[in-house]
């Protein structure tokens, strides 16, 4: 028999960025800097993706931009962009994947729920443009708990304010780091790579026909 398919599943996880939503800070710099390079170097070594965490785990957005600047001065200009043209690094939803929920959504077999990394600040402009978001019977947001993943705590708000059984459900994210962080807190894990992917899991797990 396959376990997979033999297991009850009860609750589905998803993240939001990269899964569901596309997201990614190129789509603003490349606007901005003459060349692929430049706008490498400054993601790599000015507006960090270590950086941007620290806003999905609370900090505000007005404290994260003044620290760099005073750090960068150099770059004033190209530091303020990043949250006041925030709006420039949506790409869109990811529409295969908002079709594999809509589709979990009608078979009305599951709870589904969003666990996500994603500054309090921004994460409203995301409800407004994304109704799919209303879909979910929970949206745990690591900037407004001041916690993120693949913080233990994290998970386990989850878990406690939903009343979710760990053993029941399946996680989807597309950082390994995340899946490792919920496998240490009983929650089984897909590590998302294309919704093609994705959707050949689901149905082998028999969560999909």
């Amino acid at each position: 028999m396959n376990t997979d398919a033999a297991k009850k599943y009860s609750n589905l996880v998803f993240d939001l960025g990269a899964v569901l939503i596309d997201w990614n800070p190129r789509y603003l710099y490349s606007k901005i800097f003459a060349t692929p390079e430049e706008t490498d170097f400054f993601l790599e070594n000015i507006c960090t993706s270590d950086w941007n965490e620290e806003q999905d785990a609370g900090r505000s957005l007005q404290e994260a931009t003044e620290m760099l600047i005073i750090q960068h001065p150099e770059y004033e200009a190209h530091i303020r962009a990043f949250y006041g043209r925030w709006k420039e690094m949506l790409g869109g939803p990811i529409e295969d994947t908002v079709n594999i929920l809509r589709t979990l959504k009608e078979s009305n077999r599951f709870k589904l729920y969003a666990l996500t990394n994603w500054s309090n600040e921004t994460f409203p402009l995301a409800l407004l443009f994304y109704p799919f978001l209303q879909w979910f019977d929970g949206i745990v947001v690591s900037g407004r708990e001041k916690m993120r993943k693949p913080q233990a705590e994290f998970y386990e708000l989850l878990l406690t304010r939903y009343n979710i059984d760990a053993q029941a459900t399946l996680f989807i994210d597309d950082n390994q780091r995340n899946i490792a962080g919920a496998a240490a807190c009983g929650i089984e894990g897909v590590h998302f790579t294309s919704p093609l992917q994705l959707r050949e899991i689901l149905s082998q797990k028999s969560i999909l026909s």
